[in-house]
């Protein structure tokens, strides 16, 4: 058995929140630190369903990549984020968020993307940084699949690989090996990603003007769309979890899903 303190410290260690960027909010940022646990939820999101999945499995922690909030002046039931605050500290539930500094340490979510993507990493896409302690972490990673594969069909793949429902891409006419990517948004990468040799950016949020870029540098890229990019690093929490406090009963979450539909 552990508490929330407990939990948190181990995570602390693990994913130092250091490595976060200075825009990000991430730790915990809802609940009592000495409620013990006996269940946790792990989600991408902390969303009004996932909320209430962590009610119903009778849950006292939920682990999430996205904060539940990055600015909170008031908490009442007059606001989105408030009703969310309110409704977990109501059922003893804490909400604990580790957000740019997984997408940056080592096994988290990009290592997690390039796994499912077949890409063996060679390096990040921004950095490398080091904390305090000298751990050595950065954003986004690039690398190459074992043997180049057609555009088209490197498409059927990872679709199939992320579980998405839709893609978005411009089509290079180059065959696809060394690979960019960033899980969530990171269309900001493709001069990067060309600089570094890449054939093929992926990511996720691309915007217009990035999508002409990439067009005029002669680069694949490709939108797999933020939930499906990220959404990877679930099993990962899960399993730093389970492996800290076997004691603790895992779950992930069955109702949070990808949001974006394609008519």
């Amino acid at each position: 058995m552990a508490n929330v303190r407990e939990i948190v410290a181990y995570f602390t260690r693990l994913v130092p929140p250091e490595m976060k960027t200075d825009f990000d909010n991430v730790g915990l940022l809802a609940g009592t630190n000495g409620t013990e646990v006996t269940k946790t939820l792990v989600a991408l999101d902390i969303t009004d369903a996932v909320i209430e999945e962590a009610i119903r499995e009778g849950a006292q922690l939920i682990l999430s990549h996205h904060p539940l909030y990055f600015e909170c002046k008031q908490v009442n039931d007059d606001t989105l984020i408030g009703r969310k605050i309110v409704r977990l500290l109501q059922n003893g539930i804490s909400a604990y968020c580790q957000h740019t500094n997984l997408d940056s340490v080592p096994g988290g979510v990009n290592d997690a993307l390039a796994a499912k993507l077949g890409v063996s990493v060679e390096g990040w896409l921004e950095g490398p940084s080091y904390t305090k302690s000298s751990c050595e972490y950065g954003m986004g990673r690039y690398g190459t699949l074992k043997a180049a594969v057609p555009f088209r069909g490197y498409l059927t793949q990872i679709k199939a690989a992320l579980n998405s429902n839709g893609l978005r891409y411009w089509d290079a006419s180059r065959p696809v090996q060394k690979i960019a990517l960033c899980g969530g948004s990171g269309g900001e990468f493709v001069e990067t990603a060309d600089k570094l040799g890449c054939d093929t950016l992926v990511t996720a949020d691309v915007k217009y003007h990035q999508f002409l870029e990439a067009r005029e540098r002669g680069i694949n890229l490709i939108d797999a769309d933020h939930f499906c990019t990220e959404n990877v690093v679930v099993p990962v929490l899960a399993d730093m979890m389970k492996k800290g406090f076997p004691g603790i009963e895992v779950v992930v979450s069955a109702v949070h899903e990808q949001t974006v539909q394609f008519y």
